[in-house]
């Protein structure tokens, strides 16, 4: 690793470290009010608290990828960095993000469900993909870095869209997969395909979750050398 390419990933955590600070402060005090009225719960009949990581996870790697190609790629080229190290920066930042998220929600899980155990707390449940599967610490991890991955890749090929050939070119594109998905939810292929998947779901489809968020980041390089300062309208 180059020191370009090492400078660019402190710029990016350092410059993200306000605003994961305040993501973590909010969803830790959403669970401690959550796991303190499961408490009151306790006493009343199929009284039940679920709580889960993952989705506010998720949605924020979605937001992130996307607004990585406005905040973090005009800055990189304007202080001299080449586009290749800018994709491989990216690429390093995103991974290490996902990993280092999915080991702390994973972590957290693991010790409330102790304390839950140790304090009879039966009114409180955490959800989780990896309930599909086999919910253990290692399952959690590998299942929230599949799904981050994905969602980082694809949002920031959306956002790489806009950014490169305006509202036109993205809108376009994000156009196109809203109709199809449209499409899908009035012929009912939607809602069969997610029946399905659920029946069938293993860990296999993780990683292949996975494979194609590494696919769409490897496609992403054909826009990323060629990304200028200037975006486009």
């Amino acid at each position: 690793m180059n020191n370009q390419v090492k400078g660019l990933l402190y710029f990016y955590f350092n410059d993200l470290k306000r605003s994961i600070l305040i993501f973590w402060s909010i969803l830790l005090l959403v669970l401690v009010v959550a796991i303190a009225f499961a408490y009151y719960l306790i006493g009343v009949e199929d009284g039940m608290m679920a709580f889960g990581f993952p989705f506010a996870i998720y949605f924020y790697c979605a937001v992130l990828g996307f607004m990585t190609v406005k905040e973090y790629i005009p800055f990189a080229i304007k202080i001299g960095a080449t586009r290749k190290n800018i994709y491989i920066s990216l690429g390093l930042f995103f991974l290490s993000l996902a990993v280092l998220k999915a080991i702390i929600a994973s972590t957290i899980q693991e010790l409330v469900v102790l304390l839950a155990k140790n304090t009879d707390l039966t009114s409180f449940m955490f959800l989780h993909p990896a309930m599909a599967v086999e919910d253990t610490w290692i399952n959690r991890v590998l299942i929230d870095v599949c799904i981050m991955v994905f969602l980082l890749s694809f949002m920031f090929v959306i956002g790489l869209l806009f950014y490169k050939y305006g509202f036109a070119g993205g809108g376009a594109v994000a156009g196109i997969l809203a109709i199809a998905l449209l499409f899908g939810i009035a012929k009912g292929w939607i809602y069969e395909f997610i029946a399905d998947l659920l029946k069938q779901t293993d860990i296999l489809f993780f990683y292949q979750i996975l494979g194609v968020g590494l696919l769409l980041f490897i496609v992403s390089f054909l826009i990323v050398r060629r990304v200028t300062i200037e975006k486009r309208s």
